[in-house]
């Protein structure tokens, strides 16, 4: 590649997914009617290229000063049209890796790309072509439409069932370990007009489910009361997936050294935003689990 400022010329080795655009540019002063041809000899390379000139060479996926948006990048080309939430793709695919415990490089390896590439696809606003999210979803264990942001208007769990299913119940231990330390999960109260079930931002502290709501809001009735707490995650790509279901009673924490303790300790704000300062606390006296596996797992 030439460029057209400096005249230097780079060595460019593009990923597998990446698409080139070629772009009219005005002739060079050399190569406009009349001009005098580029002197030739021994320090020359066929077609003017000098062999002793810069060769700055790029990793694939990175963008150099003068690259075409898409260029490198691999972005959509002109007959491919961009799925659905591109912008999100690089929040989304950093958000599964750690979910999962993964780092770049095992990532990275598994989706044969550099680790590098992968940090600028997390990182930037990069559109990653098909070949490369492919790739990334079976590394993953996800589907590439759920990386492009598709189906987040559509209730989980729309795929086909396994052929044949194993169910099978999960020990303690891993019901605590599916828990993990924070996430989303859905608590299940008695309000005035009837039972309810509704998502809350939890925290895992103490071996205790501790959540913040507003002071009369549905999530806060579950203080002073024996709840259901329930987390769960599917794997749509695998028709796949597990649930968990804490049960106990609940209390409205009010120490202020307790309330300090979990609000310093807390991972993320509530979702919902708001003022959510009343912290419930669920102590867990009985905790199941079950999870789908395919058969022969």
């Amino acid at each position: 590649m030439r460029w057209s400022d400096t005249d230097e010329v780079t060595l460019v080795f593009p990923g597998a997914d990446a698409r080139l655009r070629h772009l009219e540019h005005p002739q060079h002063p050399e190569h406009q009617p009349g001009a005098a041809p580029r002197p030739s000899g021994p320090g020359a390379a066929p077609g003017g290229r000098s062999s002793g000139g810069s060769a700055r060479g790029t990793a694939a996926g990175a963008r150099a000063p003068g690259t075409v948006a898409g260029a490198a990048t691999g972005g959509p080309g002109p007959d491919e049209p961009a799925g659905p939430g591109t912008s999100g793709i690089g929040a989304r695919l950093a958000a599964e890796r750690e979910r999962q415990g993964l780092t770049r490089v095992t990532v990275a390896g598994r989706a044969a790309m550099a680790p590098e590439y992968l940090a600028y696809l997390e990182e930037g606003p990069a559109d990653p072509g098909l070949a490369a999210l492919a790739r990334l979803a079976a590394a993953l264990g996800t589907s590439v439409e759920a990386l492009r942001g598709g189906g987040t208007d559509l209730p989980p769990g729309q795929g086909r069932a396994l052929l044949r299913p194993r169910l099978r119940e999960l020990g303690t231990d891993e019901c605590r370990a599916r828990l993990s330390t924070h996430g989303v999960g859905r608590v299940a109260v008695t309000t005035p007009d009837g039972p309810a079930v509704v998502p809350v931002n939890y925290e895992v502290i103490d071996d205790r489910i501790a959540f913040r709501s507003a002071p009369g809001s549905v999530p806060a009735a579950a203080a002073g009361s024996e709840v259901a707490f329930e987390v769960d995650h599917l794997d749509e790509t695998a028709s796949r997936g597990w649930s968990v279901l804490v049960v106990g009673p609940a209390r409205h924490v009010t120490e202020p050294g307790a309330v300090r303790r979990l609000t310093e300790a807390a991972h993320t704000r509530p979702w919902a935003g708001g003022e959510r300062e009343m912290w419930v606390s669920i102590q867990p006296r009985r905790i199941t689990g079950r999870r789908i596996d395919p058969p022969g797992e």
